[in-house]
């Protein structure tokens, strides 16, 4: 059985909200799926998700150092996650504020792995990017996020 991990870092709550409603997404495709907070995770057993949708708030135009941290960290597992799917998502103080950078820093590091990134034309091209608290459209997106990552593992299953 396919299983996805969707992990983030969240201090305000903003990018919790979006990792639960991501999370629904996937469970909706039959797929099992863990949401783990960056601190509770345990990295050696990164082996065992096809999938990962990471989530961080914008800090300086950039990922959270705890999510960095887990990429860097990561390397320990190289070349050993090609083929895996990938996502992510973002909560930014305003419009314009970097939340785009965000979400390009995560798949960038995602793509350094060989994970394969699925953009979405109706919707954030790069991932749900809430601004402060998310409102029920960027709600929606999490869950097409988390919907479209399941169903992209399932073709590549076929």
């Amino acid at each position: 059985m396919s299983k996805v991990l969707v992990l983030y870092h969240s201090v305000s709550g903003n990018t919790e909200s979006m990792a639960k409603e991501v999370a629904k997404g996937v469970e909706e495709e039959g797929i099992d799926v863990d949401i783990k907070k960056i601190a509770d995770f345990d990295l050696d057993s990164i082996t065992q998700y096809e999938g990962f949708i990471v989530g961080s708030p914008n800090y300086f135009g950039s990922m959270a150092a705890e999510i960095k941290s887990f990429f860097d960290k990561s390397v320990k597992f190289f070349k050993k996650l090609e083929w895996k799917v990938g996502a992510a998502f973002t909560s930014t103080g305003m419009q314009g504020g970097g939340g785009e950078m965000v979400l390009l820093d995560i798949l960038k590091a995602m793509m350094i792995h060989g994970f394969i990134v699925k953009g979405e034309p109706s919707a954030g091209h790069f991932g749900p990017v809430a601004i402060g608290k998310p409102d029920e459209k960027i709600l929606k997106e999490c869950r097409l996020l988390g919907t479209k990552t399941a169903q992209l593992i399932k073709k590549l299953k076929k």
